[in-house]
């Protein structure tokens, strides 16, 4: 009897694990709050150039023969420019019409828009022009940070434990959001974001993995993909908390932190995992965890026989792995033909999937109408995305849900073009499916990619396809920042990556129920038709599909 076998003897995903995971699954409502909140933090409204006289709280509507008269057109944008005016004489200004423009000039000063936002990080900072790229640096920073997060208290987990990093990265998000809402300049605002981004990777990642590791294998998936729904829970809050806090960026900001501190009392009722415990030779430490599971669970066990079944499961394990998992670089990913093949496709994946999901999700005040009503239904089409995916991930197979997907979401975004502008509803109703197309690929990319690879490279290719993931967040809003030159462009990156890496990948294969290689020659000869699969009656990952901690 191993670790699993005594989950289900106690009870697979019992009234302990239950309880215990929908706590867990708050924090993944933070990590979205704050993942997203630069929509509305850093919400780019209508600005034009402030003129020679006015006020600093002038109001952002001029009467037309004024602005004829000190701004050029942009044809190309069909509107006033809002970066140049022209060099007038501004005297007579309000009186008459006919002053000769010299030349124009670049403004130093901006009037904005305030009807929807009173307030944001753009016009405090006055991140527009030639400064509008630095908007998109502060939603990259956080992303660097979500990478750099991953990968610190990725490791600092395994060897201080999954609880403790919680609890550290709880208070590093609450020091650095409460921190950001009181910053004066933009590099102090934007080094906090850095923080702010690792704090909802290690929260996540340690709620995450400590909910995981208390359920059997086969409620892996279910938990994989319901704690997602979570996220898409935040989503929509992110929206509720701006409507309510469109005054001022840093009552918002106050507002989706404070209530992170609230996972401070998880230190009193949360666990820590008991297969970390076992891993570090606390074993008396984990058997106490285990009779509170059992007791809540209704199961009457005794310690002396949790021992037991600990101990041999202990002592099987290292021979197991010292045969079955040889050592392997990074190289190997790239070593013959077959496997980089493999490898090339799954890191583009990643890179398309993270790029389009973060660059929709970001973007949606592009689309046009109520810049509220269109971010929540960017949130709402992700619930039906995840319970499809519940429905058909097992059933239909990893391939057609992943490529599938993937084409859809680009032949939709490409679908763009061919609509009127002033049909703003169809733009947004065709972004709306891409969204969800994006979701439910992401969804599932991660258990595909780990039955894509051999044992020996299997957290390798994950970790190569978690950093290419961290690369398109990153670049996102670079791609965002391309609208100012033409509003259509994110639609048309986003579309041609979709279509393109969602027909390329069609050249995998399938994996559903089918038992993998372990070593890189099997694979080799699996693909020349020597090595002939075996179907078995559980995924090869043993559930644990939709491991998505790089979404968070």
């Amino acid at each position: 009897m191993t670790y699993d076998d005594l989950l289900h003897k106690i009870g697979d995903f019992g009234k302990y694990q239950k309880r215990i995971y929908f706590f867990l699954c708050l924090p993944a409502i933070s990590c979205a709050l704050h993942k997203l909140a630069g929509v509305f933090i850093l919400a780019k409204t209508d600005h034009r150039c402030q003129l020679p006289g006015e006020l600093d709280n002038a109001s952002y509507t001029l009467p037309i023969n004024i602005m004829n008269m000190s701004y050029p057109f942009d044809y190309k944008l069909d509107h006033f420019s809002s970066c140049k005016m022209y060099d007038t004489n501004f005297t007579d200004a309000y009186y008459s019409s006919n002053i000769p423009a010299n030349h124009t000039i670049n403004c130093h000063r901006w009037v904005y828009d305030k009807e929807t936002f009173q307030n944001t990080a753009v016009m405090e900072f006055n991140l527009v022009c030639d400064r509008a790229w630095y908007k998109g640096t502060a939603d990259s920073m956080l992303m660097v940070g979500v990478m750099l997060g991953s990968i610190i208290f990725g490791y600092l987990s395994d060897r201080i434990g999954r609880k403790n990093i919680f609890t550290i990265s709880v208070w590093l998000q609450g020091i650095a959001g409460c921190g950001m809402a009181f910053t004066q300049e933009y590099w102090s605002f934007t080094f906090l974001r850095v923080l702010v981004g690792a704090s909802t990777s290690g929260l996540y990642l340690a709620a995450y993995v400590i909910g995981l590791e208390f359920v059997s294998p086969k409620y892996r998936m279910v938990v994989g993909v319901v704690i997602q729904m979570f996220f898409s829970v935040g989503f929509l809050l992110t929206s509720a908390f701006a409507y309510a806090f469109h005054s001022n960026w840093r009552y918002f900001q106050l507002a989706i932190t404070i209530p992170t501190l609230f996972y401070t009392t998880y230190h009193w009722f949360i666990p820590e995992s008991v297969r970390w415990l076992l891993a570090n030779g606390k074993q008396e430490k984990a058997v106490k965890i285990l009779q509170k599971v059992c007791s809540v669970n209704g199961v009457d066990i005794t310690d002396k026989d949790i021992i037991e079944v600990l101990e041999c499961d202990f002592e099987k394990k290292p021979i197991v792995q010292a045969d079955a998992q040889p050592k392997a670089s990074f190289f190997d990913l790239f070593k013959h033909p077959v496997i980089l093949k493999r490898s090339i496709i799954i890191m583009l994946l990643w890179f398309v999937n993270s790029t389009a999901y973060y660059g929709l999700s970001w973007s949606t005040s592009n689309l046009g109408g109520n810049q509220f009503l269109v971010f929540n239904l960017a949130g709402i089409v992700e619930f039906p995305a995840y319970t499809f995916l519940l429905l058909t991930l097992n059933k239909w197979g990893r391939k057609i849900n992943i490529s599938g997907f993937l084409i859809l979401a680009g032949l939709a975004l490409l679908t763009t073009l061919a609509i009127p502008k002033t049909n703003t509803w169809l733009v947004i109703f065709f972004a709306m499916v891409a969204k969800l197309a994006i979701t439910a690929s992401y969804g599932a990319v991660y258990v595909y990619t780990a039955e894509q690879f051999p044992t020996v490279v299997r957290n390798m290719g994950l970790g190569v396809g978690s950093f290419f993931a961290r690369i398109g967040g990153i670049v996102a809003p670079y791609i965002n920042n391309t609208a100012d030159i033409w509003i259509n462009m994110p639609l048309v990156i986003y579309g041609g990556l979709a279509l393109l890496v969602g027909a390329w990948s069609l050249v995998l294969p399938e994996t559903l129920n089918r038992k993998l290689p372990d070593t890189i020659e099997d694979l080799v000869a699996m693909s020349e038709k020597k090595y002939k699969p075996v179907l078995t009656n559980e995924p090869a990952t043993n559930g644990e599909a939709n491991k998505d901690k790089d979404k968070y």
